[in-house]
């Protein structure tokens, strides 16, 4: 569903596609099933294609699909992608770090592991699959002491024509989602780096992210 579907138009007219793409809360084609179909396939003696958006090994099912059909005598070749928890940000101008703001980032996908992750905006929080838990999310990480006004961002449809991209702050973010109608497929960063974007409010930006001072403390003045 959220691959390069583009490709397929270029594919020679004898190929056989098979549509298995996941919607949140709807799976008409069990893992299971996908698993089964990647091994009778290849078994079949076909050249099997699992095509994937962003790098399927990073919060994906690309390495239980891989270890399943080497389990049953299929060989695999991993063609690794771009996983969107770093480039769909970079469709917005946020780097999930930067000099004098941020030095580390956590990848989650839901409110359980938050209090796990450092609540600090200079570490940068990426939530994949995020929407429907904003609110949740966002209550949990203010619960562990990271500052209201920190910067969130939220991309939907990141390199696509109907790319968007909404900023608030940790305290206004789900409101601002709610009455904009924010819907996946979206990429959530929390945290200083959402100010280095050109789509940031201008009282966002700090001049204290430079590569000429770096690691000097950011003083915002209020």
């Amino acid at each position: 569903r959220l691959g390069p579907r583009d490709l397929l138009q270029e594919l020679a007219p004898d190929v056989r596609v098979i549509e298995v793409g996941k919607t949140p809360g709807h799976h008409p084609v069990p893992q299971l099933e996908i698993n089964r179909i990647l091994v009778e396939e290849a078994l079949a003696g076909h050249c099997v294609v699992r095509l994937k958006g962003g790098d399927p090994y990073v919060l994906g099912r690309g390495g239980e699909e891989a270890e399943f059909c080497r389990q049953n005598g299929v060989e695999v070749e991993v063609v690794p992608g771009v996983t969107s928890a770093i480039s769909v940000p970079a469709a917005a101008g946020i780097p999930v770090t930067h000099r004098g703001l941020a030095k580390g980032f956590s990848v989650v996908t839901g409110h359980e592991e938050l209090s796990e992750v450092p609540a600090r905006p200079d570490h940068t929080v990426i939530l994949l699959m995020g929407v429907a838990k904003l609110r949740e999310s966002a209550a949990a990480l203010a619960d562990s002491g990271m500052p209201l006004d920190t910067p969130v961002g939220i991309v939907e449809n990141g390199y696509m024509p109907e790319q968007r991209v909404t900023i608030g702050t940790l305290a206004t973010i789900a409101d601002q989602a709610e009455a904009a109608g924010v819907a996946n497929p979206a990429v959530i960063v929390i945290g200083d780096v959402v100010r280095v974007s050109p789509f940031a409010p201008e009282h966002f930006k700090t001049a204290d992210y430079s590569t000429l001072t770096p690691n000097k403390p950011r003083v915002v003045t209020p």
